[in-house]
């Protein structure tokens, strides 16, 4: 292989094994922090950082809201007819997803739900993007991701329900530099509530 795939390789087992120690950590607030940590320094230091090569220098961290306890919700997965997305990406193609199912739960008093898509490829996996009222403003205006397993970002299921830690939320690659290509939030995700957890825009 060569040294791209590996130092690739490197980082993907990397991320894996962050979201086995989030998933082993019983309490959130240290898991998040530990997650914030782990984050800025494979930006800083990983040759697959997501960053160019000209922002590492100096780099001071990624900008997040403030950890919310009550960011972190246990979502009920009900099933939805299966339906084909090619859903958009940042490079102006699309990449193939099928929806398998519609996490439903509440949000700051508000009833939400979002669809969960599964990746049309080799293995498969898991894909929760999404975007809310501070899309553009205060975060990323092409949304952001939630759970990607392929990617190993993954919190697991508690008591039969889906782990969704809005904490944990993250700027796909594509939002640091243009030459990575993002599958970007379908309509579908985008909510009509502002939800200030997770990264954000540098303030």
């Amino acid at each position: 292989m060569a040294a791209d795939e590996l130092d690739l390789l490197d980082y993907k087992r990397r991320v894996h094994a962050l979201y086995a120690r989030v998933r082993a950590e019983p309490d959130p607030a240290r898991a998040f922090a530990a997650w914030v940590a782990e984050r800025d320094d494979l930006f800083a230091h990983h040759p697959q950082s997501a960053l160019p090569p000209e922002r590492r220098a100096g780099f001071g961290g990624l900008s997040y809201f403030p950890h919310d306890p009550a960011g972190r919700v246990l979502a009920a997965v009900e099933p939805a007819e299966r339906r084909r997305y090619d859903v958009a990406s940042s490079d102006g193609a699309t990449m193939a997803f099928e929806r398998i199912a519609v996490a439903r739960f509440a949000l700051g008093g508000e009833a939400v739900e979002l669809e969960l898509y599964w990746l049309l490829g080799y293995g498969g996996g898991l894909f929760v993007p999404f975007a809310d009222t501070t899309a553009g403003a205060e975060t990323y205006g092409a949304g952001r991701y939630l759970l990607d397993t392929v990617k190993g970002a993954d919190l697991g299921t508690y008591d039969g329900r889906l782990v969704l830690d809005f904490n944990l939320a993250y700027n796909p690659s594509c939002s640091y530099d243009p030459r990575w290509a993002c599958p970007l939030a379908p309509p579908e995700n985008r909510l009509e509530i502002p939800i200030r957890a997770g990264e954000r825009l540098d303030p």
